[in-house]
């Protein structure tokens, strides 16, 4: 492991996992995801896409907490608690989509021998970015990178 790597392992060990926050750039929005959770607990990394970077950290630390708690979240499932008015959806992330998104991830399991859930979040009038009447600005900004019939 190389730079920060240290931090990462220590980041894992106090607190399950490490929190990965990538800047947008170009045609790619801000993303937030976990290192570490799939090691600790055997359950999947979490990854947001498109929010502000506090936010997105709260959230997947949020899911570590629950998961840590015991709490098991299953593909295809709505979750609440973590953001006040809506439920997020739990989608399974295809492994086509690890080297654009998990590169410290890949790094720390050597390899993409772990499970990724987005936490997808619908708009603030509830709008799912899949709908009809999602704007293609909230479809950019959230891409649903799992392969789901609501993709």
């Amino acid at each position: 492991m190389g730079i920060g790597d240290e931090k990462t392992r220590d980041d894992i060990e106090k607190y399950g996992c490490t929190v990965i926050n990538v800047l947008e750039e170009g045609e790619l929005p801000p993303f937030t995801y976990s290192v570490g959770i799939a090691r600790k607990t055997g359950e999947p990394e979490v990854v947001v896409i498109g929010l502000k970077r506090e936010l997105a950290h709260f959230i997947v630390n949020e899911y570590n907490r629950r998961v840590r708690g015991g709490e098991r979240f299953e593909s295809g499932r709505l979750y609440s608690g973590f953001l006040d008015a809506f439920d997020l959806l739990a989608e399974e992330v295809p492994l086509s989509e690890y080297d654009e998104y998990f590169g410290r991830g890949l790094k720390y399991y050597e390899g993409p021998n772990f499970r990724v859930l987005q936490l997808v979040y619908p708009s603030t009038s509830g709008v799912w970015p899949w709908s009809p009447e999602a704007s293609q600005s909230f479809r950019n900004r959230q891409p649903v990178l799992a392969r789901s019939g609501r993709a």
